[in-house]
């Protein structure tokens, strides 16, 4: 499992999942200026994640060099969704905040709507921190959603992965 920078050739991948049905509710979608401006952006990452020769998903890092340390985790999407991989690819995401990046917090948001990601952002370890009401238009609903928040802090990173490397009892 990999992650690396996305090049504009990724960019009909990116696009092929912020359109899909499955993550259209619930993710913008930018058009190919937007996502060159991203790559050019020194304070965001927009990141591939692979596991074989083929993209399987990607995520954009906002908020870089803030001098809190905080990184927003802004968008990312998965092309099979129900497929198990969503906690090795969030291990991933996290790993690659905390230290590569030196985030000193790593936060999201996901509408309320969307239960597939709430579910694997608690058990990833995040905890939700609040809830914004009708903040999100979403198009291809059609109404205002609310928006769950959800941070990890870097202490609570590292007791995870020292949870995760203890030998059992």
């Amino acid at each position: 499992m990999s992650l690396r920078p996305a090049t504009t050739a990724d960019f009909g991948f990116i696009r092929s999942l912020t359109t899909d049905p499955a993550n259209a509710p619930f993710i913008g979608d930018d058009d190919e200026a937007q996502l060159a401006a991203i790559l050019a952006d020194p304070s965001e990452r927009l990141m591939i994640w692979q596991t074989g020769p083929q993209p399987e998903g990607f995520a954009n890092f906002r908020e870089i060099g803030h001098p809190s340390g905080r990184i927003e985790l802004f968008r990312l999407a998965l092309a099979r969704t129900d497929s198990g991989a969503g906690r090795s690819f969030i291990e991933a995401l996290k790993c690659f905040a905390f230290e590569d990046l030196g985030a000193s917090r790593l936060w999201l948001d996901a509408s309320a709507e969307n239960t597939r990601a709430h579910r694997v952002y608690l058990t990833a370890g995040f905890t939700e921190e609040g809830r914004q009401r009708a903040h999100w238009y979403s198009p291809i609903l059609g109404y205002l959603v609310d928006q769950v928040l959800y941070g990890m802090l870097r202490a609570e990173w590292i007791a995870q992965r020292n949870a995760l490397a203890a030998p059992l009892p």
